[in-house]
């Protein structure tokens, strides 16, 4: 199918952007990497009068790290985070999660404001973000905010970004502990089953600080603070893991689709989630 007719917008500026949004109201959309929101276009599950494409602002663009703060703009794509060598040193955890993401094709297009910014709960960076403690700066035609990544979505392409808000940034620390992004998939380019990110810090042979986060196991992406408590304090042995296993899955609701009955997501997110811990602490 094709979609319905659409007036396009490519604004050199975020305040020529903005201008467009607040004129046209609900009527129009903003555009990333298009991956989203173009195919419910040709399907018309969505029916969008007026397209701002994001494209050529400049400001939207670039990584930089300073003070051990990593700030990202919104339309840097997964291409771009994958080959910058500081960001890679400062930040290897998101490498590891964008080489994940689809297909080489879909990562030289796909951004990561675009993946984290309309609320699909099997995107791989929301639930990232929120195990990295991110900030989401969001710019009106009034005002600028900045929301937290753990408090950003409320339910399925439901987030805490108004209409006529455009995501600028993403901000971070510089991540200073053992990582591991694990997720499993039926085939490459697809969603996860079960994706686990998790970031573990250690004192001597002991966790000093956790953070475990989920993709696709519910309408949102999940931290599981409980998880992370449950390591807080032990060798990361195997019943430490159990343990931090078994808090994390009574966090999650995932449903039975097309990638498999509650059952098996609920087993292959416990498989995911150990191996996550495992190779965070390896790394920590």
């Amino acid at each position: 199918m094709i979609p319905a007719a659409f007036e396009y917008h490519r604004p050199s500026d975020i305040a020529g952007a903005l201008s467009v949004l607040t004129e046209h109201g609900d009527d129009a959309r903003v555009l990333a990497g298009g991956h989203s929101l173009i195919p419910m276009m040709k399907l018309r599950m969505a029916e969008v009068p007026h397209l701002i494409d994001l494209q050529d602002i400049a400001d939207l663009k670039g990584i930089s790290i300073e003070g051990g703060t990593i700030t990202i703009g919104a339309m840097t794509t997964q291409h771009e985070l994958i080959n910058h060598g500081a960001l890679h040193a400062a930040a290897p955890i998101i490498r590891e999660a964008a080489l994940q993401i689809a297909d080489p094709q879909v990562r030289y297009m796909g951004t990561l404001g675009g993946n984290v910014a309309n609320g699909d709960p099997g995107n791989d960076m929301p639930g990232l973000m929120q195990c990295l403690d991110a900030g989401f700066t969001l710019v009106g035609a009034d005002a600028t905010r900045t929301v937290p990544a753990r408090d950003f979505y409320e339910s399925a392409y439901m987030t805490e970004r108004d209409d006529e808000e455009i995501l600028t940034r993403i901000t971070f620390s510089v991540v200073d502990a053992g990582y591991a992004y694990e997720k499993q998939k039926r085939k490459i380019g697809d969603y996860a089953t079960a994706a686990c990110a998790a970031l573990i810090t250690k004192d001597g042979d002991k966790v000093s600080s956790a953070s475990i986060a989920m993709t696709n196991l519910s309408d949102v992406p999940v931290l599981s603070e409980t998880a992370a408590a449950a390591l807080v304090g032990t060798s990361c042995d195997e019943a430490a893991i159990k343990a931090a296993v078994a808090a994390a899955l009574e966090d999650i609701d995932p449903t039975e689709d097309n990638r498999g009955p509650v059952e098996f997501k609920m087993h292959v997110a416990g498989i995911i989630i150990s191996r996550a811990i495992a190779r965070a602490w390896s790394r920590a």
